[in-house]
């Protein structure tokens, strides 16, 4: 694990698991058409928690990209009759949630960089 790494923590991780499941969600929406699509997610959550677990472990070669590249399918709640998976509201709420978790994970990762850049400047 490099210094830059350690400094930065899980912020800069979280930031691109979340954009990562953004552009899954925005996948699934943008084929909500699609006959026989089926929808995906990605569990940034539980990625980042193996991920943590992993750095804490002394595991610092793991990438986020190896955690994240795991999608899973997700089950309609309602079948459509052509195959299709997609149903908007999960996926508009699952879009929502995750938009607000990535500004949060920029916001700390902004933060950290600030703190860095400050510390380098010599508190000015």
């Amino acid at each position: 694990m490099t210094m830059l790494d350690s400094a930065l923590g899980l912020s800069a991780d979280a930031l691109k698991l979340r954009a990562q499941r953004l552009d899954v969600i925005a996948g699934n929406i943008a084929n909500a058409s699609t006959p026989g699509y089926k929808a995906r997610d990605l569990d940034a959550d539980g990625a980042l928690a193996r991920l943590q677990a992993a750095r804490s472990g002394g595991f610092g070669a793991l990438m986020s990209e190896q955690l994240g590249s795991d999608l899973q399918y997700r089950s309609a709640l309602v079948p459509s009759m052509d195959g299709n998976t997609v149903e908007m509201a999960t996926e508009q709420a699952a879009f929502a949630e995750n938009a607000v978790k990535y500004r949060a994970s920029l916001g700390f990762l902004t933060s950290r960089i600030q703190t860095i850049m400050m510390a380098l400047k010599g508190g000015e």
